[in-house]
């Protein structure tokens, strides 16, 4: 007589992680799991919570200093917005396996496409749904919040179609980190604030600046696979070591031009602990010069996780200085 096997997370829904094998041992079905896979969760985590960082900053600063009135739901507006932001994230990242399964077949062929339980089409047809429900959120909350949607959202689909910015030169680095960067900020802003105020355009600026940078490290494991299919990177340009001295300026002198920022007024004396940050762009180049290594349960190298939570926790920390800062009247070191 068998001994039954004690029940676990994998038994009961499958595998936990994108690079698992798909089990037929599981509460969600193959499909319903590959269109999960589409969306790669761990990557919405970084635009939901700076979103929301970013949102509540904006809710505060403009109560403190602009006289806003805050409503009692304003929670639900927090999270209906940065929930919509997070929904463009997972449309994009459908569209983009969708029109990369070639690549992704080198590459990545652990991914619902290359395995066949997911076909091009329907990860199109997905992405287009999520879009359009993103766009239909973001146009009910403000309209400069579903003009930066629809921006946002431009820059992704021209990103993976015609004219398809991801094959050229830098160029591609720059279509990532100005949606993700700028417009993510000024969109956030934007819920309670006037977004071309100089706090939101600056964050924002330094925001895309850092993924310029940043955006390098996830080439490093398609390398082999853009260079095939006709996407030049700067990692299968020049290599990684070359490349990680270009990306390295991008990543790190935005957050020490921080105290400059604060000295010409542009920016409150509160936040020049954000200047801490520029030590991760030194570890990112650490990792990427002594050649990191692709992680065994994530999508990409160590670097690349880096640079995912060095953001989160950059939104977090000028969210919380902005809502404490000036209460607590924390002093200039300038």
């Amino acid at each position: 007589m068998k001994r039954s096997q004690p029940k676990t997370f994998s038994t009961k829904f499958g595998k936990l992680t994108m690079k698992e094998p798909y089990s037929k041992r599981r509460l969600f079905p193959k499909h319903i799991r590959g269109y999960i896979d589409l969306l790669r969760p761990f990557t919405l985590a970084a635009p939901a919570i700076v979103s929301m960082s970013i949102i509540v900053a904006s809710l505060i600063y403009n109560w403190r200093y602009n006289g806003l009135t805050i409503q009692s739901d304003w929670w639900f507006t927090v999270g209906n917005a940065s929930l919509t932001i997070a929904l463009v994230n997972a449309a994009s990242n459908a569209l983009n396996q969708a029109t990369d399964y070639e690549a992704d077949k080198i590459s990545k062929p652990y991914r619902p496409i290359p395995r066949g339980i997911i076909r091009p089409e329907e990860a199109q047809s997905f992405a287009y749904i999520f879009y359009l429900f993103a766009l239909l959120r973001a146009v009910t909350l403000t309209p400069w919040f579903g003009f930066f949607i629809f921006l946002i959202m431009m820059f992704t689909v021209t990103y993976s179609l015609p004219p398809r910015m991801k094959q050229y030169l830098f160029i591609n680095q720059i279509w990532i980190a100005i949606p993700r960067g700028l417009l993510g900020i000024l969109a956030s802003w934007s819920v309670f604030g006037d977004p071309f105020h100089p706090v939101p355009v600056i964050i924002g600026l330094i925001a895309m600046m850092y993924f310029i940078g940043a955006m390098s490290t996830k080439d490093i494991v398609d390398s082999e696979a853009d260079k095939k299919t006709g996407v030049r990177t700067l990692i299968n340009t020049y290599g990684t070591r070359v490349t990680a001295f270009i990306s390295f300026p991008f990543m790190f002198f935005p957050f020490i031009l921080i105290p400059l920022f604060i000295q010409n007024n542009c920016l409150e004396s509160f936040l020049w602990p954000l200047t801490l940050f520029g030590f991760f762009p030194v570890l990112i180049f650490y990792l990427m010069i002594e050649g990191d290594a692709e992680s065994k349960t994530l999508e990409n190298i160590h670097a690349w996780s880096v640079m995912y939570v060095a953001y989160i926790f950059f939104a977090l920390s000028f969210a919380v200085l902005t809502i404490f800062g000036s209460i607590i009247n924390i002093p200039s070191l300038l």
